[in-house]
Formats: structure tokens, sequence, C-alpha cells
């Protein structure tokens, strides 16, 4: 156990994001999300949902604030759902409280696995909510 870090971010996680360097992306997928067959480098957070663990990830990541989206999600496939899925309200509130100056993207689901495959590692995490993948572009400390 670590002051200050959240118990979620395993030790495998933390490393992870720490290893990373500006521009590298790393992907938060649902519990649906194939994870392990898109990246070599996938990490486990079974139990854990999305807000949550982007919450703790990003008190300690920063995003990137040379590119217009920063963060990306899966868009909904036409005719799978009326409306916005109630989750991405959760994803809005957690980056506005880290990043208000973040803006979100969308893409469809197999442009999002094709950026999976590029990515620097995938999560697989618990959360069973639909439409609940993230893409986080990571940026630099400034200062």
């Amino acid at each position: 156990m670590l002051k200050g870090i959240s118990p979620l971010l395993s030790p495998e996680l933390l490393k992870t994001i720490a290893e990373m360097g500006h521009g590298d992306e790393l992907v938060l997928g649902d519990g649906n999300f194939p994870a392990a067959s898109m990246n070599a480098r996938s990490i486990r957070c079974d139990g854990h949902g999305v807000p949550a663990l982007l919450d703790a990830i990003l008190q300690l990541f920063p995003l990137d604030s040379f590119v217009e989206t920063p963060v990306t999600l899966m868009a909904v496939a036409p005719g799978t759902m009326q409306g916005e899925p109630p989750i991405w309200a959760e994803f809005r509130d957690v980056i506005a409280r880290h990043e208000p100056d973040a803006a979100i993207g969308f893409i469809d689901r197999f442009a999002f696995y094709d950026r999976s495959r590029q990515a620097y590692a995938t999560v697989q995490t618990g959360e069973s909510a639909l439409y609940a993948c993230v893409i986080l572009k990571k940026g630099v400390i400034k200062g």
C-alpha cells in the first residue's frame, strides 16, 4: 500500500502508466471488450468499473493537451440504443474534475479496435455498462 495512491491501481497498472510517454495511449475496456486479443500488454482489473478506474488513473496521468481530443469513446452503433449511454455522463464528470479543458471524441467500434491494437496497453475491467470503453492519450506534466 502507498499513501495517496488509489488501491484500485495495481502495481502492474502503476508500472504501466509510469512507463508510458507523451502520446502513448491507454485503453480502458468494459467487461465485454476483447482486451487480451487487442494488445499483448493487457492488464486485468476484474471487479472494478471504468468510472472508478478512470478517476484513479487521472489523479496521476496527464492528458495530452496537444491534441484536439485526448479522450476517445466508442461511439454507439446505430440502432443499438436510444440516446446516450448513461455511463458517459459519469465519464464527463470524472474527466472534468481532473482535466476540465479535455475534449472527448468518438469513433466507431472498428476504428476503436484498430486504435486499441496500437495502444501502449489495454485494461480489462469488470464494467457491465454498455459502451464503457475509453482511450486516454497521455500528455506531459508541466513544470
